[in-house]
């Protein structure tokens, strides 16, 4: 098991990007949560096996349709348990 927290900048608001991330996440079975930031990055919160994990950040990189993400940033969390993946506001 793995949790990560990232943040992808570009653009990643205003282009379903955080309802790509949760379909995503409910195909792969993980768990935790995205959010818009103010300044204008998208937050994730990722919690699962480590290799829907990782196809998980693969997919944060391309991004939904009209997304254009630059960068994908990663820390490693300590496990929370989370029961779902949640589309969380500002």
């Amino acid at each position: 098991m793995k949790t990560l927290k990232l943040f992808i900048s570009g653009i990643v608001q205003g282009v379903f990007f955080r309802k790509f991330l949760k379909e995503t996440a409910d195909e792969l079975g993980v768990k935790g949560f995205v959010r818009n930031l103010e300044d204008g990055r998208v937050e994730v919160v990722v919690e699962g096996r480590d290799e829907k994990v990782n196809e998980m950040i693969d997919r944060c990189k391309k991004g939904p349709k009209h997304s254009e993400v630059k960068k994908v940033e990663s820390e490693e969390m300590r496990h929370v348990g989370f029961d779902s993946f949640k589309v969380l506001s500002l």
